[in-house]
């Protein structure tokens, strides 16, 4: 598209540009403001119960040796587990870009292994091994296992795309090794490793599943029990509010940090920077590897096996293991489902309109990432029993949690994707008389279908895992691989848990490797 000056000069404009500007049809809005509206219930329900209260019965709840015991058990978690898990995704990705470490390729593979494996499945197989794991060094060190590809991957990622000229430069200039990764190295991967840590903590202070398996009591098992054992809507209303004002403080210290990276000019040479010799470290370093690796992937495989061969509880009613499994994988491709319907939308209205309510869905899927299921669940069951009782726990109201839970990861690629797709083939499309909407089905869909389809998958792999809506939310007699796992646990049927543990496992492990191998052939084409 041109536009003519009023010099007589004829400028070019972007399409992009001029659509930004206009404003949204009436069909992309309306999915907007309803995820809009209903993303808002679990503030809107802490605030309403809150006022319910009043401000002197909040504060006797609130001010009680009880409440500091929860926030210094949260806090103690998510700070060890933030800073192990920090400490040992920076030192595996530097171990893994910048030295020359044999059989790179298949460590990159076996190191986010442990990530296949869900954190409260790992904690039920390390308290089958014995109580000496309950508490808080057992919940950190599943958790540490688990969550440390978190951080490991993002920063690998970022070493691969760093200018081996800034450190060359530096060397050069008569800086050692260290020198040049304290001085250099270290400031250029400080966005990606404090964005990364904030993301980890935030996850410790809405887990539920391992922390309540391993008899280890936060904010999050304290709220559930409130809620299911105490019946007390109150008193867990009380205990969201102080979880949702943490988890406010850590999305501020992100956007705070958001945008504070390095950037370069231009794209430089498209090479590896000089790999660092382990010498008589390689062993070593080897030898630490796979301890990591049995111990966060074998161990929890080894129990897995034993405990299908030779626990007493084993009963394997195959006719119950495959009606379990069918509910989860129904449940889940239902989640996904809703979860990519309402992603589309958000993501036009981000990428091509400008307004309060495109910055509204661009900062919405933080909002709702940072929310616990549990405080979600929670509004779900309020207002569905006040307004709506014919929707409390059924399949619906279950799915819905489901997408407010997920569909932050598939609005990801699918953004990304839409920002590569040019409006200007949409706009083509309208000439030849197709309306817009026609249009954008005719045209960018096709184009961003394989991000939607990635969307998908990543949101069904997780809700396969989810636990704490699920528990609150489901209706009676629903049973899902996750709620099995939970509740046999529970009663310390660890053989009888072990076939769903083992199907969650199995689900989640095919994904996480052609992932991790498809990243390691992207790294190899960029050297190329």
């Amino acid at each position: 598209m041109q536009v003519e000056a009023a010099d007589g000069l004829v400028t070019p404009v972007s399409v992009r540009a001029v659509s930004r500007h206009r404003a949204p049809p009436f069909w992309l809005q309306v999915p907007v403001l309803l995820l809009v509206l209903v993303a808002a219930l679990p503030l809107f329900y802490v605030a309403v119960k809150s006022w319910e209260s009043g401000w002197h019965a909040a504060w006797q709840l609130l001010w009680r040796p009880f409440v500091f015991g929860l926030l210094a058990n949260t806090l103690k978690l998510m700070v060890l587990v933030t800073v192990g898990c920090a400490l040992l995704g920076l030192l595996l990705a530097w171990c893994i870009e910048r030295s020359d470490l044999r059989g790179s390729r298949q460590w990159n593979v076996l190191l986010c292994l442990p990530f296949a494996i869900p954190a409260f499945v790992s904690g039920f197989t390390w308290i089958s091994i014995s109580p000496v794991f309950e508490g808080l060094g057992g919940t950190v060190l599943v958790m540490i296992l688990s969550k440390y590809p978190l951080i490991y991957l993002p920063v690998a990622a970022t070493l691969r795309s760093l200018d081996p000229a800034l450190e060359e430069s530096a060397r050069m200039l008569g800086y050692s090794r260290a020198q040049v990764f304290w001085r250099v190295t270290l400031p250029l991967l400080r966005p990606t490793l404090f964005g990364t840590s904030l993301l980890v903590a935030l996850h410790m202070l809405v887990e539920f599943g391992a922390p309540s398996i391993m008899r280890y009591q936060t904010f999050t098992t304290a709220i559930y029990q409130q809620f299911e054992l105490e019946f007390s809507n109150t008193n867990a209303a009380m205990l969201s509010a102080l979880l949702l004002a943490l988890c406010m403080v850590l999305l501020w210290l992100e956007f705070r940090l958001r945008g504070r990276g390095y950037a370069r000019t231009g794209q430089g040479v498209a090479r590896r920077s000089a790999p660092v010799r382990l010498g008589r470290w390689g062993l070593p370093v080897q030898a630490m590897m796979l301890g990591l690796v049995a111990i966060g992937c074998g161990t929890p495989l080894v129990m897995l096996g034993f405990w299908i061969v030779e626990g007493s509880s084993a009963s394997f009613p195959l006719m119950k293991i495959l009606e379990t499994l069918g509910s989860s994988l129904s449940l889940a491709f239902g989640g996904a489902l809703i979860s990519v319907l309402l992603a589309v939308p958000i993501g036009l209205l981000v990428v091509r309109y400008r307004g309060r309510l495109a910055t509204l869905g661009e900062r919405l899927p933080v909002l709702l990432h940072a929310l616990p299921g549990l405080v979600i669940a929670l509004s779900l069951v309020f207002f569905s029993l006040r307004y709506l009782p014919a929707l409390y726990q059924t399949t619906s109201l279950l799915l819905i949690a489901y997408a407010l839970l997920f569909m932050p990861m598939a609005q990801s690629p699918i953004r990304v994707a839409l920002e590569k797709a040019s409006p200007q083939l949409e706009e083509a499309a309208r000439t030849l008389g197709y309306t817009q909407l026609l249009a954008f089905l005719k045209v960018t869909l096709p184009i961003i279908f394989p991000a939607i389809a990635a969307g998908f998958v990543l949101v069904f792999l997780d809700t396969m895992k989810e636990l704490t809506a699920t528990l609150v939310l489901g209706p009676t007699g629903l049973d899902t691989l996750a709620t099995a796992v939970w509740s046999h646990t529970g009663n310390l049927e660890y053989a009888a848990a072990a076939p769903y543990a083992a199907l969650i496992v199995l689900c989640s492990g095919l994904p996480v490797y052609l992932m991790t191998t498809r990243a390691y052939r992207g790294r190899s084409g960029d050297a190329r």
